[in-house]
């Protein structure tokens, strides 16, 4: 690496409005970021660009600015709100003679401050690896190839070629750990589907009060704090739904615009979780002037790990900040919620959420014919205990051909028991 000047808790904030772009938004997003990661700012900069600058990022003249402000300010460190390539963040340390850092790395430090568990630990320092691999360069000479006698000789490699070796050791050691998280993960969640236990994901925008909700509806002590990436590890309880039974809820990471690729990358196992879920709670801070924005930048993570096809039931948190906003359910065209409007700080409609939760999972319908061997007496008899059979033909051969209707997690875990259920069926799904 080159040679960096050392961080503090002292900061100035670099911010770059480009057309076409509302985004005092993200600047006000960015300074509750830079609140959690408990640095002072000291002073703002603003300044419009049409297009970055490939030295700078931004203008010659107002880095040059900058440069001053922090001679005068004596900031310890400069925080960018954008994605800075390693030359540009590289430039601007030489010319302001303090520490610079971009959006990212801003993120992956809050991250490292929050991480608790061993397994969020690792995919933080994995995803601080990866950051870290791309800002490697030709700045040491001490380890330079050698040439000479006994005692003069190199090891044969840069110190470039040493750091980038040992970072890929390093990451390689963490990959083979997380992989046995994952595979522990996936045997807990094997567990959970032989005990035909469904999963239903809390997402959405960081600080939007997933935590909260959750504490709530498990009477768990998860950590919940107003502030963004209170939570980076997740957390499983059960929960009692009406007619549906044992569910599983799952706490998860808070997404955020622009959520650096490698920490997704990272949090593959963690996010597992809501990829095999049955259905998403998608958690919003109804209050937020920006919910829409927020929303949207959660369906963009949802869409790259591929979780955006799954169920998902609005969960508008925070109508206590709303005037004259009481507890409802939305539905839609077919009368199936898909909004609910809580307040978990003050358990405001807590009732109506089970209620959603309960119409959603029972309402997903399977409707199928099935012609039943005479020797899978079994399965008939376990499908009229379900009250699941609409008609039935008793043919001459001994065989039953019924029309079945049923709740779809009732038929999901009836073809767990009786794989040979799935091979007997005609089926046709009504959601």
């Amino acid at each position: 690496m080159f040679e960096r000047h050392k961080g503090g808790e002292t900061a100035l904030l670099v911010h770059v409005f480009f057309p076409k772009e509302s985004n005092i938004e993200d600047l006000e997003e960015f300074e509750v970021l830079v609140s959690s990661a408990k640095i002072d700012v000291l002073d703002i900069v603003t300044t419009s660009r049409k297009a970055p600058q490939a030295k700078y990022f931004i203008g010659e003249g107002k880095a040059q600015e900058i440069a001053q402000k922090v001679k005068q300010l004596d900031a310890s460190v400069i925080l960018v709100n954008h994605a800075l390539t390693p030359s540009q963040e590289r430039n601007l340390e030489l010319l302001c003679k303090c520490r610079v850092v971009d959006r990212t790395g801003l993120i992956l430090d809050i991250f490292a401050q929050r991480a608790r568990t061993h397994e969020g630990k690792l995919q933080v320092e994995l995803a601080q690896l990866q950051y870290l691999s791309t800002r490697l360069v030709r700045g040491w000479t001490h380890l330079e190839r050698q040439k000479g006698g006994i005692g003069l000789r190199g090891p044969g490699e840069t110190q470039l070629e040493t750091d980038r070796r040992l970072i890929r050791h390093r990451i390689q050691l963490i990959l083979s750990k997380l992989a046995k998280v994952e595979k522990q993960r996936n045997q807990n969640r094997q567990s959970r589907n032989k005990a035909d236990l469904s999963t239903v994901s809390l997402v959405g925008y960081t600080n939007a009060g997933k935590s909260t909700l959750f504490n709530v509806l498990t009477n768990a002590n998860v950590y919940a704090a107003d502030q963004l990436f209170a939570t980076l590890d997740p957390t499983l309880r059960r929960i009692y739904v009406n007619d549906v039974g044992q569910v599983v809820l799952a706490d998860t990471v808070g997404f955020i615009r622009h959520l650096p690729h490698d920490l997704i990358a990272a949090f593959k196992a963690t996010l597992l979780e809501t990829q095999e879920a049955a259905l998403l709670l998608h958690v919003v801070d109804a209050a937020d002037p920006n919910l829409l924005d927020s929303m949207y930048a959660v369906d963009e993570v949802l869409f790259e790990i591929n979780a955006h096809k799954i169920p998902t039931l609005f969960v508008m948190n925070k109508i206590d900040l709303i005037e004259d906003k009481q507890p409802s359910i939305d539905r839609d065209e077919n009368g199936i919620p898909i909004r609910v409007w809580i307040s978990a700080q003050n358990n405001l409609g807590l009732d109506l959420l089970f209620i959603a939760l309960k119409e959603i999972l029972t309402k997903q319908m399977q409707i199928c014919q099935i012609s039943l061997p005479a020797y899978l007496v079994r399965i008939r008899s376990r499908l009229y205990q379900l009250n699941a059979v609409e008609k039935e033909i008793i043919c001459d051969d001994g065989n039953f051909y019924l029309n079945v209707r049923m709740p779809s997690i009732e038929w999901n875990r009836l073809c767990k028991q009786e794989p040979d259920l799935l091979y007997l069926t005609n089926t046709q799904n009504n959601n």
